[in-house]
């Protein structure tokens, strides 16, 4: 049972939102989509933040369920959930689908 006054992919979305609310998080998912898989310090190498903070951006994500780490050994490989991805532009869509309709409702 929920325990939030709100619909569960209202829930859903705000936590998805809330895991992309920082610049470092899109520049990682950037990187991810643009690389298919990269380790920590490919990360680190290509963006201008220290290892900790790409790895505490890493955490975020994937708590998310937005980026899988993939252990091999003392090393993680991370790539983006293409099911969780659908999943937020499912969530998205649903929003502004809502949105548009209240605008032509509004315009019409």
């Amino acid at each position: 049972m929920s325990t939030s006054p709100f619909a569960d992919a209202t829930t859903e979305l705000a936590a998805l939102a809330k895991a992309l609310g920082h610049p470092a998080r899109v520049a990682i998912v950037r990187q991810l989509q643009a690389r298919t898989c990269c380790t920590c310090g490919g990360l680190v190498a290509v963006l201008p933040l220290s290892q900790s903070t790409v790895s505490q951006h890493l955490k975020a994500l994937s708590v998310a369920g937005l980026v899988r780490p993939e252990t091999q050994g003392a090393r993680a490989s991370y790539q983006l959930d293409p099911a969780r991805w659908a999943r937020v532009q499912e969530l998205l869509g649903g929003l502004f689908a809502e949105l548009n309709r209240r605008a032509d409702q509004a315009s019409g």
